[in-house]
């Protein structure tokens, strides 16, 4: 269910009332990294994934796992939420509750989200070079980046910010001036 239509519709009213919760308690931010940090989770451990969406687990049996693994980092606002989507059998949708959140709490912040793929593991005044050149093009106040390697490239960068994408990559200056050859 993952990305689908109806997986959004689902999570965006449960993120906008986690959203609520938060604004109310002025705790926007901390819940955002206890997101981050839940996404991190699930997305390295596909046995928690299907541990959670499992029709047949028992939902007390989901709590108990659920706190053990949460520990006492997560805010307790977001872990009586965490236990709700586990009473209402909602929490296959955890995950893009999450991430509707992180889109809301962006958004709130004027906050952009910078998918950067590059030939190597960038360094730091690297990413500090990438979050001001994207601070500049887009006029955000702030820059997440979602890092990525493809060796492909050769070198340099490619940056998406939404649906736009700057390609300064080798790999694409090259396809460039092959386009640019054959049209002559």
């Amino acid at each position: 269910m993952k990305g689908s239509l109806f997986s959004s519709e689902i999570a965006e009213p449960y993120a906008q009332a986690l959203m609520s919760l938060a604004q109310s308690q002025d705790i926007t931010r901390s819940v955002g990294e206890d997101c981050r940090s839940i996404l991190e989770m699930l997305g390295q451990s596909a046995d928690l994934q299907s541990f959670i969406s499992s029709p047949v687990i028992k939902d007390e049996d989901k709590r108990a796992v659920l706190n053990q693994l949460l520990g006492d980092d997560i805010h307790q606002y977001l872990r009586n939420f965490i236990m709700l989507l586990v009473d209402k059998r909602r929490i296959v949708f955890l995950e893009a509750i999450c991430e509707q959140y992180l889109a809301l709490l962006r958004k709130l912040t004027n906050t952009v989200l910078a998918e950067v793929t590059a030939s190597t593991e960038l360094s730091d005044g690297q990413r500090r070079d990438v979050i001001d050149k994207i601070k500049t093009l887009t006029g955000a106040e702030s820059v997440e980046l979602k890092t990525d390697n493809d060796p492909e490239l050769i070198g340099g960068v490619i940056i998406k910010v939404g649906s736009q994408v700057f390609d300064a990559s080798l790999r694409g200056q090259l396809r460039r001036i092959s386009v640019s050859l054959a049209g002559a």
